[in-house]
């Protein structure tokens, strides 16, 4: 199963002529490529699929999808290579 998940992004930089960030998942950060999606900027919620975000959406769709990831802990683990830590 191959899942988007929403994260923030925190950081944006050039590696190697390509837009990347730092994306945090609800406490997992990872480097993801920006290139599909221009439009993202500091603060703002992108989903991400295989390293790259896909698409931008606002932070009440993000959390409502990070809530359902949550509760899918071993797709999500599958995807990230850790569980999405819990609010705390």
């Amino acid at each position: 199963m191959c899942l988007g998940i929403p994260g923030r992004v925190l950081e944006i930089h050039d590696s190697g002529g390509l837009r990347m960030a730092t994306v945090d998942f609800g406490g997992v950060r990872r480097e993801v490529c920006l290139e599909y999606t221009p439009e993202a900027e500091l603060g703002m919620y992108v989903i991400v699929h295989v390293g790259f975000a896909i698409t931008v959406v606002d932070e009440a769709e993000a959390e409502r999808t990070l809530g359902v990831l949550r509760s899918m802990a071993d797709a999500v683990t599958g995807e990230l290579g850790e569980p999405i830590p819990r609010p705390g």
